[in-house]
């Protein structure tokens, strides 16, 4: 009797135990220890942790200063010039034509381009009597550095003002003579009759020229 009742009991624990694990093995499984899945709204932005660029100094900020060109020479003006007019040129029907000549009378070198501006006058303080000279444009514009003594000119023609009937005659006593670019001017005394009314033409002048 005691015998049969240890084998019925070991039966009884051996499918007690059988049952616990079948219904141990049809349970949820657990997540592995230590393990946690991070929420994607949890992600932290890369460009909280990234570095600013270097920012490299500016070329002219390391570079060595470079200095200014020379400046050349100034151009001349009627203060460092001397004027004269050379008729040996000649004439032809009704006109003259000689040089203008303008001669670096100061004590640095200058520069002389393009056209001076030439009117009659009556005296060297006067006003211009009639229409100044027109530019020959025939003659290229050249640059022309003038030492101190040296000179260049120009070519200026003056036609009779008896060559015009409506000519309303004026005697001058010579030419105003404005460099380039200036507006201080030199006289060249040379008598010659002026025409006072408009729109008559007695001077023509060339660009300078080297002598």
């Amino acid at each position: 009797m005691w015998t049969q009742r240890i084998k019925t009991g070991l039966v009884l624990t051996t499918t007690a135990a059988s049952t616990a694990l079948l219904l141990a093995g049809c349970g949820p499984s657990p997540s592995p220890s230590g393990t946690t899945s991070a929420s994607p709204t949890q992600s932290q932005s890369p460009s909280t942790t990234s570095a600013s660029p270097t920012v490299s100094p500016s070329p002219s900020a390391t570079g060595s200063a470079t200095s200014a060109a020379p400046a050349g020479p100034a151009l001349c003006k009627a203060a460092s010039l001397t004027a004269s007019t050379d008729s040996t040129g000649g004439g032809a029907a009704g006109s003259i034509y000689e040089k203008l000549i303008l001669t670096n009378s100061g004590t640095a070198p200058c520069v002389l381009e393009g056209f001076a501006g030439v009117s009659l006058t009556a005296d060297a303080n006067g006003e211009p009597i009639g229409e100044p000279a027109t530019r020959e444009t025939t003659t290229p514009v050249t640059r022309i550095e003038l030492a101190p003594g040296k000179a260049a000119w120009a070519e200026l023609k003056y036609t009779q003002a008896g060559n015009y009937g409506d000519c309303t005659r004026v005697p001058a006593a010579g030419f105003r003579i404005y460099p380039p670019e200036d507006t201080a001017s030199l006289f060249v005394a040379e008598p010659h009759d002026a025409c006072s009314n408009p729109g008559i033409k007695l001077l023509t002048i060339t660009a300078f020229q080297a002598v």
